[in-house]
């Protein structure tokens, strides 16, 4: 089972604008072939484009400024042959979680969206957990990671979880052990094949500020084969400033 994160930038300037790079995106999602898939900075227009695109899919997720479609999304999508989806929802990185705003010092609205997905040929169930981290605020990052880890220590007490993110910082950051302390272990750590290199490069290549900040997460029982960054061009270009990272995992 392949589990993908995957920043697919909400803007973007001149021949990388988000409308001109949706053939990219949608190509490196059909090549990886994610079982499912978290996304970042996808407001509506990508949404509706991911939508028509990848038809195969259906989605949990809204726009984080309203709990409808305005601002970015951070959406789960699953291939809706494969699973039945279950416990469904969204919840705002805040100190009032259920309603939308900014949380403790942060720049701007953050959002968690989960699903509970029951796979149809074996009956096992796993819950993906997906968000983006504050850019600027060193205490929303902290504890939006810690409300993201309680949150899925409550839901998923019967069944796996996976959690994927652009987190704005480094492996060994606070917020990541914050995760790991909630009981999750960074996929790139414990994958049989791995890749400790990149996720981030602003368009510039490796250059040595750009940094690991994408993550696949997992908890409970999963045994993870391999995770990759996936580097390649798609149509001539890299689809996002940000490499998608996908993990093999089975449980």
């Amino acid at each position: 089972m392949k589990i993908m994160s995957f920043n697919v930038l909400c803007a973007g300037r001149c021949s990388r604008k988000w409308e001109k790079r949706i053939p990219r995106v949608v190509a490196a999602i059909k090549e990886n072939d994610p079982d499912s898939l978290g996304v970042q900075e996808a407001h509506i227009g990508w949404m509706k484009a991911l939508s028509e695109n990848l038809p195969d899919y259906d989605y949990v997720g809204v726009g984080r400024d309203d709990g409808k479609e305005d601002g970015e999304f951070s959406a789960v999508f699953y291939k809706k042959d494969k699973f039945i989806p279950g416990e469904k929802g969204n919840f705002w990185l805040s100190e009032t979680p259920d309603v939308p705003g900014k949380g403790w010092d942060a720049a701007c609205i953050r959002i968690c969206s989960y699903v509970m997905l029951t796979e149809k040929e074996t009956g096992k169930k796993f819950c993906h957990f997906n968000t983006h981290l504050d850019h600027v605020g060193l205490v929303a990052m902290q504890k939006g990671a810690e409300l993201v880890a309680k949150k899925a220590n409550e839901i998923c007490t019967d069944c796996p979880a996976v959690f994927t993110g652009d987190f704005n910082v480094t492996p060994e950051s606070a917020p990541c052990k914050a995760v790991k302390d909630g009981g999750f272990s960074d996929a790139r750590d414990i994958a049989a094949i791995t890749d400790k290199d990149i996720t981030f490069h602003a368009f510039l290549g490796p250059k040595e500020h750009c940094s690991v900040i994408d993550y696949v997460f997992v908890k409970g029982d999963i045994k993870v084969n391999k995770l990759t960054v996936d580097r390649n061009e798609y149509l001539g270009d890299v689809p996002s400033d940000h490499y998608p990272v996908i993990a093999d995992i089975e449980f």
